[in-house]
């Protein structure tokens, strides 16, 4: 993996709630995500900050944390609280596509897709540990993650992977032919084929990141995924995934007590459809921390975190 060239901030943008995990842009330049009061925001004007204006467009009564927009002026939700769910930006009527598997509450819904043939895909991130709580799945590396896909029509998810370390973004390739979920507590991005000799297989995609993947994004002119770094790699942890379950779930059951301090040390790469790294961006000693989210909008990189209370507008890097 080359040098990373620094991610460099044009300016932060306040909207009126915290943690705006999710972030996507639409064909007008506007950047849609939810806050931890559940309110689904949308933010015009992103290039002046003194032109912003923050639209409140539904209230899911839940967490919103991943989101995908739909052609029929449309929002597709994870909510942590309350499942998948589907939210019209023009009257702001949320529905339930999805809220438990097999009797069992889908506590920790992650990230999701619409793919072509009407089905969607989403991620669950542990089915051990809820939101609140999402350092402890980390720290006892449960690989409870897994990934679901809802049928047209249909209010039955089916499992199509499961064991993931922590489940989190999700993009579909350019042809569909295959997933690309992130597993942040594997440092990894993994493949899951939709189509082709290996349909229903999965296989690591890209290892050895160097940083906790998070969101992902797919909308660029370029065709790349963008992957948001939610933070850096940590040494500690990764010694203590190679001790003992019983060792784990009790540095976990300290780690969920102890107040979070996030780094400063955010990043964001772009991955190619052969799960080529070709772009990484970092900082170091960031004001803007835990970066949980990526999309391009208006020109520049539009970066969200569960932990801000806005969202931070940078210079796009030249491509390659």
């Amino acid at each position: 993996m080359d040098r990373p060239t620094a991610l460099v901030p044009r300016h932060y943008i306040a909207i009126g709630g915290r943690g705006p995990e999710d972030v996507v842009a639409d064909s007008h330049g506007r950047v849609i995500t939810g806050v931890e009061d559940g309110r689904i925001l949308r933010i015009d004007g992103l290039t002046d900050p003194s032109a912003t204006r923050v639209e409140v467009l539904a209230e899911t009564g839940g967490r919103p944390l991943g989101l995908e927009l739909l052609p029929e002026d449309a929002l597709l939700v994870c909510d942590a609280e309350r499942g998948l769910l589907r939210v019209g930006l023009d009257d702001g009527v949320v529905r339930v596509l999805a809220d438990s598997l097999a009797g069992e509450r889908l506590r920790f819904c992650s990230n999701v897709v619409a793919l072509s043939d009407g089905s969607v895909c989403f991620t669950v991130s542990s089915r051990r540990y809820p939101l609140d709580q999402w350092i402890g799945d980390l720290v006892e590396h449960t690989g409870t993650g897994r990934l679901l896909r809802l049928a047209p029509g249909s209010d039955t998810p089916e499992v199509l992977l499961e064991g993931l370390q922590f489940a989190n973004g999700l993009a579909p390739s350019g042809d569909e032919s295959f997933l690309v979920v992130a597993e942040t507590g594997a440092y990894r991005l993994t493949r899951y084929w939709l189509a082709g000799a290996k349909a229903g297989r999965s296989e690591p995609f890209v290892e050895d990141l160097p940083g906790m993947p998070d969101n992902l994004w797919r909308g660029g002119a370029d065709g790349l995924i963008r992957v948001a770094l939610a933070g850096p790699r940590v040494p500690p942890l990764d010694l203590l995934h190679r001790g003992t379950p019983a060792l784990r779930r009790t540095a976990a059951s300290v780690a969920v007590r102890a107040p979070f301090r996030p780094t400063g040390t955010i990043g964001v790469l772009a991955v190619d459809d052969q799960g080529n790294v070709v772009q990484h961006l970092s900082r170091r000693r960031s004001g803007f921390r835990m970066v949980t989210a990526v999309c391009e909008a208006a020109g520049h990189l539009v970066l969200g975190s569960l932990r801000e209370r806005g969202v931070a507008v940078c210079e796009a890097p030249a491509p390659k």
